[in-house]
């Protein structure tokens, strides 16, 4: 578990990712390890006592039991919460992955344990020539996939994995995230994902609007050793 980082990333925007990593984050925190977050690229920003913040980096602050540098935590935040690429662009920046590189390696140096929280899905572009695969890539992460339980998702979670395959890098396992609660064949499709991906279910999350870090920690399990 020591000096370890894993990347967090979903089968589409707005399945869960920011929940998952904050709980990962609170799990590893919860066995003793120096546990942070990092969200390298967020999209949305609202001003809060001066300050432009975004509530995907706040809440993986929250769940952290390290004081982060916040420019470390998260390098590139962009106002509108749009793709990342056309957010840059929109004002007049661009993200350089040698900078993603440089920080991720200071936030190493003083976790643990890191969990990286990515934008979107897994394939997200970032400039003209570079997606988020390509920072995952380069970092060399583990990946963690959750999937928003929802029709579609069998189909987006295995092209995701083979994504992630095709990258060499390894799927350490997923997370089931019930986002719809009228879906009426959320266990059918979980147990075709279970059958399908190559890597351990960590966890099913319950609709439940309003679940915090911690309730959602106690509802996932971890594959290395305390």
């Amino acid at each position: 578990m020591m000096g370890r980082s894993y990347f967090v990333t979903g089968t589409d925007t707005g399945v869960g990712k920011t929940l998952v990593a904050s709980a990962l984050i609170h799990l590893h925190a919860a066995r003793g390890a120096r546990s942070g977050g990092m969200k390298p690229v967020a999209s949305g920003a609202f001003l809060q006592a001066g300050q432009w913040c975004n509530e995907d980096v706040l809440a993986l602050q929250a769940a952290a039991n390290v004081a982060l540098p916040a420019a470390l935590v998260n390098p590139y935040l962009f106002r509108r919460a749009t793709a990342p690429h056309i957010a840059a662009a929109e004002e007049g920046r661009r993200i350089d992955l040698d900078h993603l590189a440089q920080c991720h390696t200071q936030l190493m140096q003083a976790c643990d344990v890191l969990i990286v929280e990515g934008a979107g899905g897994f394939v997200v572009p970032l400039d003209e020539r570079h997606n988020s695969d390509d920072l995952v890539a380069r970092l060399g992460l583990p990946v963690v996939l959750v999937v928003g339980i929802r029709l579609g998702c069998i189909n987006h979670a295995l092209l995701t994995c083979q994504a992630v395959r095709a990258r060499g890098l390894p799927l350490v396992g997923w997370v089931a995230n019930l986002i719809d609660g009228r879906e009426d064949q959320a266990e059918a499709m979980i147990e075709s994902l279970a059958q399908r991906l190559p890597a351990p279910l960590l966890g099913c999350l319950p609709w439940s609007p309003g679940m915090n870090a911690a309730q959602a920690a106690a509802r996932l399990t971890w594959p290395d050793p305390a």
